[in-house]
């Protein structure tokens, strides 16, 4: 992870991007969607158009390997490799950290702390960064798989201060980034009005993804207080790729300083 200062973590990393840049964005991979014989191509064109990382992981892997696509991505880019776990199955050592996701807009144990229980010490012994992570599941307009695989409601669109108090509550608990997702290929992107009250009302990092497909929604979600934002699948469709440098922009509101 060589764009990244000596001895720095993945999360500081992400915070000094978006105290410089503004925000920071992250093209989520899901190994199951993968074209490998493009994946190079891909990698080198996020790069060049100023991703600041990768995000590799499901909800749920019917024939991707994790490990394959984490070892690819590292040998075609220097960006940071960040683990998004659909399951236990999905760690690898080889990444740089990994999202420690509790799904606290449900109330499903097993994805509350259940399944954490069994994958710590299976972490500690990968030795990946651990990032605490309180994973909201936003009402998008249809069904999503990682509703439905975890058997768990979404707070609903109009309920911002639902969305609001339960970040909160994540952040007194001492976990260290906000994700607010409206799902894979969802209908409807997170409501602004959800992004500006959980920002106004926590003072860790907001992450917002699912139904982002054009610049605007971009700039929109940074204006009301997006600190990362997430693409997948409007990037998996190559004739998009050309667009990568201005959501890369749209999401990059202030200049870097010069050092």
């Amino acid at each position: 992870m060589s764009k990244t200062k000596v001895n720095m973590t993945v999360l500081e990393y992400l915070s000094n991007t978006i105290a410089q840049r503004g925000g920071a964005y992250l093209i989520l991979l899901d190994p199951d969607k993968i074209n490998a014989a493009n994946l190079k191509k891909f990698c080198l064109a996020c790069e060049k158009s100023g991703v600041d990382g990768f995000l590799i992981g499901g909800s749920l892997l019917l024939s991707g390997d994790i490990h394959k696509v984490v070892t690819d991505v590292k040998s075609y880019s220097k960006l940071p490799i960040i683990i998004f776990p659909g399951s236990i199955s999905q760690v690898d050592e080889n990444a740089d950290a990994l999202l420690f996701l509790s799904l606290i807009s449900g109330r499903n144990p097993e994805h509350l702390i259940g399944k954490h229980v069994i994958a710590a010490p299976r972490l500690k012994k990968a030795g990946l960064e651990v990032i605490g992570t309180g994973y909201v599941l936003i009402e998008s307009g249809k069904q999503t798989t990682a509703e439905y695989i975890s058997n768990s409601k979404p707070i609903p669109r109009n309920k911002p201060e639902i969305a609001a108090a339960t970040a909160l509550a994540a952040e007194y608990m001492g976990m260290k980034l906000i994700y607010l997702e409206a799902g894979s290929g969802a209908e409807l992107s997170v409501p602004n009005e959800i992004v500006k009250m959980v920002s106004e009302t926590c003072s860790i990092p907001i992450v917002v993804g699912g139904g982002i497909r054009d610049t605007e929604t971009v700039r929109e979600k940074i204006q009301n207080g997006a600190s990362i934002i997430v693409t997948g699948n409007h990037f998996e469709d190559e004739s998009n790729w050309s667009k990568l440098k201005e959501f890369a922009d749209a999401v990059h509101i202030k200049e870097p300083k010069e050092v």
